[in-house]
């Protein structure tokens, strides 16, 4: 898109899969730097093959790629994969927080547990990461935060309590903290996407499969929630990721942007 974002450097939380590595493949063709963060380490080392690849076809001025095995349910592993990355590219431009996922069930049969999993994942994950990289930005007076949040924040399932929640905590963090850092010209915004074509995405569908349901039946109402009747796209998610953290959206910011086939049109 040539989005003048060449030379920048970015962490891309979970990303060795789904909307993250998207991300990290869209960012890396626009020239920028990119390192990924995720748990499992034999998925992140693909990735970050599969990146290279990408960073390689720019021809000339080749981003770098680097890869950070971590758990970013513990404060420890935040903390060092933020340092790691400034260690290897000397500064974070772009944070784009997207590792999270969530237990899905009935609500009687879920356990305070799958409440607080959801929770430390990712809402306290995203607010750890952003507290770690946001000092140094303050200081250059320049960044650009996305959060990827979810649907679910406004139209909760019932079978999805745990991360709705979570979800919807996540959007009051975006606009609450974007007003402080817009003082320092940080910028930080949301992107909540829908029905999305990823392994989780398919697992949140598995969720709602119940005794009168099958699973294709499930698939189709989901279809039929969305005007457009389709399936988000990785690929989509990302490019409206590279776009906001552009300088052509230098006067966005709080702002969630709903990408879901038009079932709740806002931005």
């Amino acid at each position: 898109m040539d989005l003048d974002l060449a030379g920048k450097t970015a962490l891309i939380t979970g990303g060795s899969a789904g909307i993250g590595l998207a991300c990290a493949h869209m960012l890396a063709s626009e020239g920028v730097h990119v390192a990924i963060a995720a748990r499992n380490a034999e998925r992140l080392a693909a990735a970050a093959e599969a990146l290279h690849a990408t960073a390689h076809r720019r021809g000339a001025d080749v981003p770098r790629v680097f890869a950070v095995a971590a758990d970013l349910t513990r404060p420890e592993d935040v903390l060092r994969t933020a340092g790691d990355v400034v260690e290897a590219f000397g500064r974070i431009d772009i944070l784009i927080n997207n590792a999270g996922s969530a237990m899905g069930g009935p609500f009687l049969e879920l356990p305070d547990s799958a409440f607080l999993g959801a929770w430390t994942l990712k809402l306290l994950g995203y607010i750890r990461m952003t507290r770690a990289v946001v000092p140094a930005m303050i200081a250059r007076r320049d960044g650009r935060i996305v959060n990827i949040v979810g649907g679910a924040a406004r139209n909760p399932p019932p079978s999805f309590l745990t991360g709705s929640t979570a979800n919807a905590a996540l959007i009051n963090f975006t606009r609450g903290l974007s007003k402080e850092l817009a003082l320092h010209n940080v910028r930080i915004n949301a992107i909540s996407p829908g029905t999305t074509q990823t392994e989780r995405g398919e697992r949140l569908i598995e969720a709602e499969v119940t005794a009168g349901k099958t699973l294709e039946q499930v698939r189709e109402e989901r279809l039929s929630r969305s005007p457009l009747h389709r399936i988000t796209q990785p690929a989509e998610i990302a490019a409206m990721a590279a776009l906001i953290v552009s300088d052509r959206m230098a006067s966005m910011t709080g702002a969630e942007v709903i990408v879901d086939g038009g079932a709740m049109p806002a931005i």
